[in-house]
């Protein structure tokens, strides 16, 4: 059997060296707008974004950096105690920065929430907000994370275009399991507010739609039955206010994705040096590809850093296995060389699974950053990751 494409990420069959990304080049284009950091859950996106941020901004960009989910060590790292919705400024920026910095946390209810009081009047909205069925929506239905990050960076844009409050947005995409979750969430949420059930549950009983009045009511019966008259007649509030208040979700995610298509929007791939992570990676590439969505190159981040010395793991372990042999005492340095050569394999395995990824997508630039010793828990170990993601060098 024969494959209809290329085998991607480590699956592909040779080697090749990727292009560098130079993130102070795509920093400092005034035309980039918007950043978007995108990849699996667990690989450094929240920090990635918010580095690339505090670097924008000491380098003279006006930055709001929109994060989904921070450890609370990376909120205290911008100095930022609990960040939330509303765009708060961070202090402490490097002496002589002419730019700045506004940092905040997507609350996914409360964004809905504000959709729902710019759409409806006090007491609609009143009603809406308490809804059984709202609340659950807006809390905890499949894709409205995803759907609401793209709602919040339509807003902030929409707001900086009017206002002139920042010339860059950098985004932090939701930790999904999957990176195409970020892609594919809003339209199924979409679909699914602006679906053929919802319709026909509010679809007027004239016209052909009378026909279908009394198979509705069976059906209407067999609910009460089921979830009880008051769960129905909140379930039925819940879809009118959806046609009256949101109609148009599809149109509203449309106009974001032809925001993230725009010319001035750039897309950061962030993967680690793992067969899966890759995975997702080369996924998410040929997605943004097939989108059409413009992509500023790849970023594997926590690599193993390579040791110092140029012994090579076989060497390594030859010397090891000889003053094992030799019966001495010295056992901390075949200790150590054994270390060593582990390290080097571990080295080599990463460039060997970079170096497949770049052979399945020659064009895209790729950066990587070392793994750093600790935790980043202020602005120092946050403007280190910006210096790594800028001398980001693919070997």
């Amino acid at each position: 059997m024969t494959r209809s494409g290329p085998r991607v990420g480590p699956l592909a069959g040779r080697a090749s060296a990727a292009p560098p990304l130079d993130v102070d080049a795509l920093l400092d284009d005034t035309t980039t707008g918007i950043i978007v950091c995108c990849g699996s859950g667990g690989v450094g996106k929240t920090t990635t974004s918010a580095a690339l941020a505090l670097r924008a901004a000491e380098r003279g960009r006006k930055v709001v950096v929109l994060t989904i989910d921070p450890a609370r060590r990376l909120a205290q790292s911008m100095g930022i105690e609990e960040l939330d919705n509303t765009p708060r400024p961070v202090t402490g920026l490097a002496e002589g920065a002419t730019g700045s910095l506004d940092a905040m946390m997507l609350d996914m209810k409360r964004t809905f929430d504000e959709v729902v009081e710019s759409q409806a009047s006090p007491e609609k909205a009143r009603q809406i907000l308490e809804n059984p069925f709202y609340v659950a929506l807006s809390s905890s239905f499949a894709g409205t994370q995803e759907y609401m990050a793209m709602e919040k960076l339509g807003q902030i844009h929409a707001d900086a275009q009017r206002d002139g409050t920042y010339d860059l947005i950098v985004v932090d995409t939701p930790p999904s399991r999957s990176a195409l979750d970020f892609l594919d969430a809003p339209e199924r949420l979409s679909s699914f507010l602006d679906g053929r059930f919802i319709r026909l549950m509010l679809a007027p009983a004239k016209g052909p739609a009378r026909l279908m009045t009394a198979g509705l009511g069976i059906v209407t019966n067999a609910l009460t039955k089921i979830l009880g008259a008051q769960v129905l007649r909140d379930l039925q509030t819940f879809v009118s206010a959806i046609d009256t208040v949101f109609g148009g979700f599809r149109q509203r995610a449309q106009r974001t994705y032809a925001l993230l298509q725009a010319e001035g929007t750039a897309f950061l791939v962030v993967a680690a040096p793992e067969p899966d992570a890759l995975r997702e990676a080369a996924y998410f590439v040929e997605r943004l590809s097939g989108d059409r969505m413009p992509l500023a190159g790849l970023v594997v981040n926590r690599a193993s850093p390579a040791p110092a010395s140029d012994l090579s793991a076989d060497e390594a372990m030859s010397a090891a296995a000889r003053l094992r042999a030799g019966r001495t005492e010295d056992d901390l340095t075949a200790g150590l060389l054994r270390l060593h050569a582990d390290q080097v394999r571990l080295v080599e395995r990463e460039a060997g699974l970079r170096a497949r990824f770049a052979a399945a997508h020659p064009g895209v630039a790729t950066a990587v950053v070392p793994a750093l010793a600790g935790d980043v828990h202020d602005l120092g170990g946050l403007r280190r990751v910006g210096e790594l993601l800028a001398e980001g060098q693919v070997h």
